[in-house]
């Protein structure tokens, strides 16, 4: 089954690039030693920005993938995918 996203893709793959330069940053933040807090501001805006790519990968799941599944009645799947993606996000 392919997993298209849909028009979000470019975004998708703008945002992850933005996080990789992000995340050399925060390599040359430890490299530099770089005071503390800084540092954690910076790591607590990475999380975030990896969030926001997930939250958009599951909007346009839930509003192709799921849909389709319950369509074509395995509605069963379609839940259980649902509940699997619910727990990760709480971990």
């Amino acid at each position: 089954m392919a997993h298209a996203h849909g028009a979000n893709t470019g975004t998708i793959v703008r945002r992850l690039k933005i996080l990789e330069g992000q995340m050399r940053g925060l390599q040359d933040l430890i490299e530099k030693d770089t005071y503390c807090i800084d540092v954690i501001t910076q790591t607590s805006a990475v999380k975030q920005g990896l969030s926001n790519v997930e939250n958009m990968i599951l909007e346009n799941h839930l509003a192709t993938c799921v849909v389709k599944q319950i369509q074509s009645g395995n509605a069963k799947k379609a839940v259980g995918e649902v509940l699997k993606v619910y727990k990760l996000k709480r971990k």
